[in-house]
């Protein structure tokens, strides 16, 4: 079992409390799901600055038998690239992992370890989401990536849409990301609005001579290059933009901001 590590941190950790929670990240969004959606691009701070923004994505996520959430590893443990196939608690309840999937994967370069997902949050903070959602009808692939580089991040893109397609899982692949951390709003926006151009053109080339060129501090551009590529390799031809927002919109303070942002690809 996979314990929640940032209930009560990130999300509340009472039941009700996080319910409502998320009925107040969803107030105002319809619930509108959109079948075509191969992927999106959710952010993944606490809820009460980027829950909003995260919920624009999921309000439109299709029914699927597995969402395959590719996270950043912020803490350095375990393997490079790292799937867990452990159920995974949170306070709204337990979500099994596709072990199929899991398995057909065995052998290729992602490892399944556990450790890499004891103590990261940006996989677990999606969970719940997917549970206000689906309930508990879904199970999960948690793919947690220590190395980002380009060929890395298409190949496991790669490696995930054959298994997904070898064993015909309807699947939706969701890469957690916050974008620039720390900078002025309109230093944030800017940059984040540049970067957000390769994503909106579906070329994982693009976002990284765009990440680089600007050296902007977006924590989960493998995930959102691996989703990219899975997602097109699944038939995906066209991304959009369905929210920008910055932490400054929360707390007044646009000194220093991070930039979160929501889009789907489809």
């Amino acid at each position: 079992m996979r314990q929640a590590i940032v209930a009560g941190k990130f999300y509340p950790a009472n039941p009700e409390d996080l319910w409502k929670e998320l009925d107040n990240c969803f107030k105002g969004i319809a619930i509108d799901p959109r079948p075509g959606i191969k992927g999106a691009v959710v952010p993944h701070a606490g809820y009460i600055y980027s829950g909003r923004v995260a919920a624009h994505s999921y309000a439109v996520m299709p029914v699927a038998d597995t969402y395959i959430v590719f996270g950043p590893n912020h803490t350095g443990y375990g393997s490079p690239i790292a799937l867990s196939t452990e159920t995974w608690s949170t306070p709204l309840g337990q979500v099994g992992t596709d072990h199929e999937l899991a398995k057909r994967l065995a052998g290729s370069m992602i490892d399944q370890d556990e450790l890499a997902h004891r103590f990261e949050h940006s996989i677990e903070v999606q969970i719940p989401f997917l549970q206000y959602r689906f309930k508990h009808d879904f199970k999960i692939l948690p793919v947690c990536m220590g190395m980002q580089d380009e060929e890395t991040a298409i190949e496991v893109g790669m490696e995930i849409a054959r298994a997904i397609t070898d064993i015909g899982r309807k699947a939706v692949m969701i890469a957690s990301s916050d974008f620039t951390h720390y900078q002025p709003a309109h230093v944030a926006e800017s940059n984040d609005r540049y970067l957000i151009k390769a994503i909106l053109g579906m070329n994982v080339n693009d976002l990284y001579n765009r990440l680089y060129s600007k050296n902007i501090s977006a924590c989960g551009y493998g995930p959102i290059a691996a989703t990219i590529t899975a997602a097109k390799e699944l038939g995906a031809s066209k991304a959009e933009l369905i929210k920008y927002a910055t932490s400054g919109e929360v707390t007044g303070d646009d000194s220093g901001v991070v930039g979160y942002a929501s889009l789907i690809l489809e």
